[in-house]
């Protein structure tokens, strides 16, 4: 059940890195860049927003699409609710994890698992671009025409038993991430695409339930 439900977290976010052609950045550019990117990651307080998931397993030859809406309220609130093509939910609340699948509700202690706890954090730095700081990665700068961009590679056995790279893209003339890519070891990828961004709007608590 656990190894499931940790595939299962983890395959929320994953990818390939192939795009437009990329350089790597300057030193100088670097520091900009992650000084900008944090210092918007700290003013975050809510954030909502829409995505649509591609799913990509290499026995398939169609991606797998699906889309719904995510919250996020810090310091401990996210929520990924899909609508299509089935109603499944994924709550971080409290130090727990909830899924809810097509009305079926299972529960996870964080406080319990440090692996939860570690895939917690790296969600949540993941979508606000927190993550330059995490002892846990090797991160490496690039850029192409229109964005810039951030891979992170697992340091630990624990999470890159899971996760190969994780690919952060930014928009230009945005700092919060604008597409997150998770590459498993596999092979096998998510990429989910962020739209209809609204940061620091107010959330109800009561959002953050099944």
């Amino acid at each position: 059940m656990k190894t499931k439900l940790i595939l299962l977290l983890v395959s929320v976010f994953h990818i390939a890195l192939t795009k437009a052609q990329e350089t790597a950045m300057s030193s100088a550019e670097i520091t900009s860049f992650k000084q900008t990117v944090v210092a918007e990651a700290q003013k975050i307080k809510t954030l909502k927003t829409d995505f649509v998931q591609y799913k990509h397993l290499d026995f398939l030859s169609k991606e797998i699409t699906s889309s719904g809406s995510m919250l996020l309220k810090n310091p401990n609130k996210l929520l990924w609710k899909y609508n299509t093509p089935i109603q499944y939910g994924i709550l971080f609340k409290d130090n727990k994890v909830l899924v809810n699948d097509q009305g079926k509700k299972n529960k996870v202690d964080l406080g319990n698992n440090k692996k939860f706890e570690k895939i917690n954090k790296m969600i949540i730095g993941s979508i606000s671009g927190d993550l330059f700081a995490a002892d846990d990665f090797t991160i490496t700068f690039h850029k192409n025409r229109n964005q810039r961009i951030a891979k992170l590679s697992p340091k630990t056995k624990e999470l890159s038993a899971y996760i190969q790279t994780i690919v952060l893209y930014f928009n230009d003339q945005q700092s919060t991430v604008s597409e997150v890519q998770l590459i498993e070891p596999s092979k096998d990828y998510t990429k989910i695409v962020f739209k209809n961004k609204q940061i620091n709007q107010p959330i109800s608590d009561a959002l953050f339930s099944f």
